[in-house]
């Protein structure tokens, strides 16, 4: 990943606006900036949550709070927990996420 022409900034996640995306079961909070290709989010998950779809794009993903389950196209589980991330590169390994109790995390894509 190359960072250009992104100025030093700061940002309170609590002034941005969340979208709101459904689950299979649940919904994800997304509070999102944009810097060129870069897509930085500070993303809320109900308890209960299940994505709606196999995802294949790449992400770097730091667990802030709560538990996620993380399960790939094949099968294989991983569980994050507060301190723990994943890395996948886009179109790599398929995944998709759920959480029984909540999470809260901070993704970079």
């Amino acid at each position: 990943m190359q960072i250009n022409n992104i100025p030093f900034g700061t940002t309170d996640w609590s002034t941005i606006e969340p979208t709101r995306h459904a689950g299979d079961t649940g919904h994800a909070l997304w509070r999102t900036r944009q810097f060129g290709d870069i897509r930085v989010r500070m993303v809320e998950y109900t308890p209960g949550y299940l994505a709606d779809h196999w995802c294949s794009k790449g992400h770097i993903l730091l667990c802030l709070e709560g538990r996620l389950d993380t399960e790939l196209e094949d099968g294989r589980r991983f569980t994050l927990l507060p301190g723990m991330s994943y890395q996948v590169a886009d179109q790599a390994e398929a995944h998709r996420s759920s959480t029984d109790g909540g999470a809260k995390l901070f993704i970079v894509d």
